[in-house]
């Protein structure tokens, strides 16, 4: 690919939902921090510069004990996120402002199993349409509620996509349709992903790319074990030796 391309990586949640006092993407896989998995898989894919967002106040943190002890070339900024996601994002963004990047991938930290076929055919198709996400087919019916809580409508299934991430666009595009969005705070309600940014404020519609059902988000304790089996599936290698600091291991 011809193109610049930039990742903006985000571990800036606080993880409430796995419990305990360790954000999750701290907490031990294999023994690596979840969040290397993430991580590695960009510095291995084509793009020339990660920005890594993590919490407030854990910048340095993260820098000490992640980015230099994993030996990481190509995150070059480290900055802090907000309270909503779409800070966060917006925080990666603006640090890759200028530097004439051509497209950017933005990616969750706490998907671990990114691989890099999803990577390049998330950045194939921003090239071609401007903007796509990484999806799967739903395998469950899906009904729609009433506000009663009884069955409304059944969606039709064929139609229906779980989306993922890498989200990946055309840098300028993604920007200008942020920086429209930071303007106004009534039209930051209601914002759950990056596409949908694209979507509102912009004339370019969102392609769907074929993700991976192994591409899972890590929310909540039962998903450790599947991340851990399909880690022992993919070959990656277990790094024994634990950095000091931020990190703890899970119980799986």
């Amino acid at each position: 690919m011809s193109l610049r391309c930039a990742a903006v990586v985000l571990a800036g949640g606080s993880g409430s939902r796995m419990g305990g006092n360790t954000p999750k993407q701290y907490l031990l896989l294999d023994g690596k921090p979840l969040i290397w998995y993430s991580l590695h898989a960009f510095e291995e894919s084509p793009v020339e510069e990660v920005v890594l967002v993590v919490r407030p106040g854990e910048t340095e943190l993260c820098r000490r004990n992640l980015v230099e002890p994993f030996g990481f070339r190509k995150i070059r900024t480290v900055v802090e996120g907000g309270k909503e996601r779409f800070h966060s994002v917006f925080a990666g963004l603006q640090a890759l402002k200028g530097r004439g990047y051509d497209l950017v991938a933005i990616h969750d930290g706490a998907r671990p199993m990114v691989s890099q076929e999803v990577i390049a055919r998330t950045f194939q198709a921003a090239e071609e349409y401007g903007a796509c996400v990484a999806a799967v087919p739903v395998k469950d019916t899906i009904k729609r509620a009433d506000d009663d809580g009884f069955a409304a409508e059944t969606l039709p299934r064929n139609l229906l996509w779980s989306v993922q991430t890498p989200q990946t666009f055309r840098f300028d595009l993604c920007l200008q349709a942020y920086e429209t969005m930071m303007a106004r705070p009534e039209f930051q309600v209601g914002i759950t992903d990056d596409a949908m940014v694209v979507e509102q404020f912009t004339d370019t519609r969102v392609r769907l790319v074929m993700g991976d059902y192994k591409n899972l988000k890590v929310t909540t304790p039962e998903d450790l074990p599947a991340a851990e089996r399909y880690l022992e599936q993919s070959g990656i290698s277990a790094f024994r030796e634990e950095p000091d600091g931020i990190f703890q291991r899970s119980s799986l």
